[in-house]
């Protein structure tokens, strides 16, 4: 089973308005060079790494805003990987990027070093709700970034939208969608807005300066996003993403289908297969720790197979394939069926779930109110 990488870049020019990652904003280029030598230093000396056999299929830099890094500290870091790893051929390497964050010299230095998938974070179209979710860009560009990207030769792209933003009408969310759809990306990932404690955002929410979002509404964007997409040529392969023929994600998709992934960097989570283990969130406690030759890892968990079970059934009914039934039974010896039977007959009722050909699936109203799914496995 061939596994993948995730290195977190925690830099940010501001900080989203909704946003819970651990992430800090951009002070100057000395702070990301101490960060970009911790991260040498984790990925030399984890022990999981040097024990794993597994090739690697799928590099993913996430963040923050990895684009920020020069072509310098971005190949510093690749070097490293290719001294630790072993790459296969059709190696699948993203990076996220932010509107105004790069030129066209820095793309194709990124393109250079290997870089083949860009993910860049949209969010809306809208330059009043960027205003308020703090996004530090507008339209106009994410559309010249788009465009930068073609010119760098980049032919596999995605970015991101939200939709059920606080006072985003149905009809902002179709604008949003034909914009999208307009720029014609090879991939693209939709997703209803989800609030977080500790945020601008849930603060604003709760001293009602913001609208508490409408579910009912954000059903009805969800419907009309599965719609639009459906008709311009994309698959919907998970809940929240959808691509054109051969372009789906390879690096997202092995967190649902629970494959190894080791990720290094501040707040990084890995799994290999059996162990999750996650380091420090603090960028600064993250880079102090690794300087003293401490481990950044602050937290692991060995699955025992009733919990592997689970988290194979519910990250599975994130796929639009689903959870096939016999393959579950066959690898954890349970009968799904039989052991949740009132819950799934519940859920069935409600039209959350549907049963096809030996599959469990959610229905589109279940990809809705996944989260009451999914609690019947956790």
């Amino acid at each position: 089973m061939s596994a993948g990488i995730y290195i977190h870049i925690p830099f940010c020019k501001s900080r989203c308005s909704y946003c819970d990652f651990a992430t800090d904003v951009y002070r100057n280029n000395d702070a990301v060079e101490r960060y970009v030598n911790a991260l040498i230093t984790e990925i030399t000396n984890q022990p999981k790494v040097k024990s794993q056999k597994s090739k690697v299929e799928t590099i993913y830099f996430g963040g923050g805003t990895p684009s920020l890094l020069t072509a310098n500290q971005l190949e510093k870091i690749i070097n490293i990987l290719h001294q630790t790893f072993s790459f296969t051929e059709n190696l699948e390497f993203t990076l996220e990027m932010n509107p105004a964050t790069v030129t066209l010299e820095k793309l194709q230095d990124f393109k250079n070093l290997g870089v083949n998938r860009a993910s860049f974070g949209v969010q809306t179209f809208d330059d009043r709700a960027l205003k308020l979710l703090a996004r530090g860009h507008n339209a106009d560009d994410a559309r010249k970034t788009f465009e930068l990207l073609r010119q760098a030769n980049f032919e596999n792209i995605s970015f991101d939208l939200i939709a059920g933003l606080p006072n985003q009408t149905l009809q902002d969310w179709e604008d949003n969608l034909y914009k999208a759809l307009d720029l014609n990306p090879e991939h693209l990932s939709l997703y209803l807005l989800e609030i977080h404690e500790a945020t601008p955002l849930a603060e604003q929410i709760r001293s009602k300066r913001q609208p508490l979002p409408d579910e009912d509404l954000a059903a009805e964007m969800y419907e009309l996003m599965l719609e639009k997409v459906a008709k311009s040529g994309y698959e919907q392969y998970e809940i929240s993403n959808f691509s054109k023929p051969n372009y789906l994600s390879r690096h997202n998709s092995k967190y649902w289908l629970c494959e190894p992934v080791f990720a290094f960097g501040v707040s990084a989570h890995s799994f290999d297969g059996k162990t999750r283990w996650a380091n420090e969130r603090d960028t600064n406690k993250y880079v102090q720790l690794i300087e003293s030759g401490k481990s950044p890892i602050v937290e692991k968990n060995e699955l025992d197979e009733v919990q592997v079970a689970g988290e194979f059934a519910f990250l599975r009914l994130r796929l639009t394939k689903g959870l096939n039934l016999e393959e579950y039974k066959e690898r954890f010896g349970i009968d799904l069926q039989a052991k949740y039977a009132e819950d799934l007959k519940h859920l069935k009722e409600a039209e959350l779930i549907e049963f096809e050909n030996s599959h469990l699936k959610l229905t589109k109203k279940g990809m809705v109110y996944s989260n009451e799914v999914f609690a019947v496995f956790i």
